[in-house]
């Protein structure tokens, strides 16, 4: 470890924290409906999408209606993605003549983006088509995102309301997100990327001679686009296989800076306009200091055995840190922390072979996913997640004080405490069962290319990643496999969508209920207490996932590793 690579984390903090308060603020003025500088310019926009939609935007829906209308446009969504990519062949905007996408492939990439996974069992560039590139994949990329920020609007508005029938309005909450955040923050991000030297063209390609003299021919597209959303939307998809330890999405160490930010900043302004959304600012802040704590534990851990390196080489005579599977531009500090911010965040993007870090190196993003990628998580995704487990956390203050749960002026009732759990218990239910099944089934044994401790852990995190929505893998697993298109793509549904309707079920039973002001026997939930019960409250239901896959996975491999220096 060295003081540049903690001074690189150091930095990130502390522009993360200085992005919090003016994200939020943003973010809060469109939670509540408030015209923002972009109106003059866009409002005609909205207004025309509005009257050419027959959706009336003051319509106040309840839960079920939200849920019902939310259901609707993502099966669309993902139909239209499956049509697009099974066509690919008859389309426009395929310089490089590339065929039709396979049934299962389609099917896992069309639910994959749809639910904001953006798992990839493909090479973006010898496989994706511009247009399928474009439409496919990118247009999921904002829709997906600002479905995640619309539903933790919705909660927000659960325990913001009082006796209130309704949650918001989904088409509104929508395509404000879409308009007014989205769509202007990528502008700029994309000007940049173009400006560091990412491509953005509708070429196919280029040839070119290398310094040898031999031609190669590089692949291009309309990279910088794809990238700005990629990251901000915490979608994670690259359109290169090597993601964003590809120079062209990921040129220099500034454009990783940038990409590190984008994809904590919507997630960091979340808490804080959930503090003003509740009338208390405090709330989001202690909020986003639990999930600091736990990014920043996982940040350390990371980089001290990155930076340690693998013993088997060192007792060979062979120092230094692992640099296997990571770019010099970026270095041992860089990879550690963007594995960590990856993984925190349901993104998903790599700029590092996972798969190539050390065994408890690699154990951390495992672990990241495995808490319910609630760790500022993905946009809108990780503060309603952690928002579910703060209703668990209350739930557990009420038993040791003796008193009814109280969260920021609701009761917390028998009815969300279920809920929340049946929310919660999906990750552990889906991952530990599914992964169960892929390794006892010839099917699924093929798939990875290590056997023993680490072929586990390489099935084990492909189905961590696809019900935890992130989308990055131990890249050792072949996944393009009928076998694992099909079990991943119904993990990913599962993992987005069952999560997603009890939740909306808490917030309109929140909503409809009245505000009970504090009391002097109320449990505090804006100091330190508070946030260490949070953290352990995460630590302990993400245990659920972690301990059984511990024992058999990165544990095993580390052990297996220094078994190999010993003997």
């Amino acid at each position: 470890m060295t003081y540049q690579g903690w001074l690189l984390i150091a930095a990130f903090v502390c522009l993360l924290l200085a992005l919090v308060r003016p994200m939020g603020l943003w973010l809060f003025a469109l939670y509540e409906g408030r015209r923002t500088p972009l109106h003059a310019v866009l409002g005609p926009v909205e207004s025309g999408f509005y009257r050419l939609s027959c959706i009336d935007p003051q319509e106040d829906q309840s839960w079920r209606r939200y849920a019902v209308h939310m259901l609707i446009f993502n099966a669309v969504l993902l139909l239209l993605t499956y049509l697009v990519l099974r066509m690919q062949a008859l389309l426009p905007l395929n310089p490089r003549g590339l065929p039709a996408v396979g049934e299962h492939l389609a099917f896992n990439t069309a639910v994959s983006f749809t639910t904001n996974t953006n798992w990839q069992s493909y090479a973006g560039e010898s496989t994706m088509s511009n247009l399928s590139q474009m439409l496919g994949l990118t247009l999921h990329n904002f829709l997906s995102a600002a479905t995640g920020i619309a539903l933790a609007f919705a909660l927000f508005r659960g325990f913001a309301r009082r006796s209130a029938a309704g949650i918001g309005n989904f088409w509104a909450d929508m395509t404000r997100v879409t308009l007014y955040l989205l769509l202007p923050l990528c502008t700029v991000l994309a000007l940049f990327y173009i400006a560091s030297g990412v491509p953005q063209t509708l070429a196919g390609s280029v040839d070119i001679t290398t310094l040898e003299g031999v031609k190669q021919t590089l692949a291009l597209g309309p990279v910088a686009s794809q990238e700005a959303i990629k990251m901000l939307g915490t979608n994670g998809g690259g359109f290169f296989n090597a993601n964003s330890a590809h120079p062209f999405e990921n040129p220099s160490a500034l454009t990783n800076l940038v990409q590190m930010l984008s994809i904590f900043a919507i997630g960091a302004g979340l808490t804080h306009a959930f503090g003003k959304a509740v009338g208390d600012a405090r709330q989001g802040w202690a909020i986003l200091a639990a999930m600091m704590a736990l990014f920043l534990a996982g940040t350390a851990v990371t980089y001290w055995q990155e930076a340690a390196g693998n013993p088997v080489l060192h007792h060979l005579g062979l120092g230094g840190g692992n640099m296997e599977g990571k770019e010099v531009r970026f270095g041992i500090a860089a990879s550690a922390l963007f594995s960590v911010v990856t993984t925190a965040a349901s993104c998903g993007a790599v700029n590092a072979m996972h798969d190539s870090f050390t065994a408890l190196g690699g154990l951390v993003p495992l672990f990241n996913i495995q808490l319910g990628e609630v760790v500022v998580g993905g946009v809108g995704a990780g503060i309603y997640g952690f928002l579910l487990f703060a209703i668990l956390a209350v739930f557990v203050a009420g038993l040791m004080v003796g008193r009814t749960p109280e969260y920021v002026g609701k009761k917390i009732e028998s009815r969300e405490v279920k809920l929340a759990v049946l929310a919660i218990a999906v990750l552990p239910l889906v991952i530990l069962g599914f992964t169960a099944l892929a390794s006892v089934l010839p099917a699924g044994l093929a798939g990875p290319l290590n056997k023993g401790p680490h072929g586990f852990s390489e099935i084990l995190y492909a189905f961590t990643s696809a019900v935890g929505n992130n989308g990055s893998a131990f890249a050792g697993l072949t996944a393009n496999t009928p076998f694992y298109d099909g079990m991943l793509g119904i993990a990913m549904w599962i993992g987005r969508f069952f999560i997603i309707i009890p939740m909306l079920a808490v917030a309109g039973s929140l909503a409809a209920r009245r505000h009970t002001p504090p009391t002097a026997g109320s449990f505090p939930t804006t100091g330190p207490l508070w946030t260490g019960l949070l953290i352990g409250i995460v630590l302990i239901v993400g245990g659920l996932t972690f301990l059984p896959g511990l024992a058999l996975g990165p544990v095993a491999d580390h052990l297996a590793m220094i078994r190999g220096q010993l003997f």
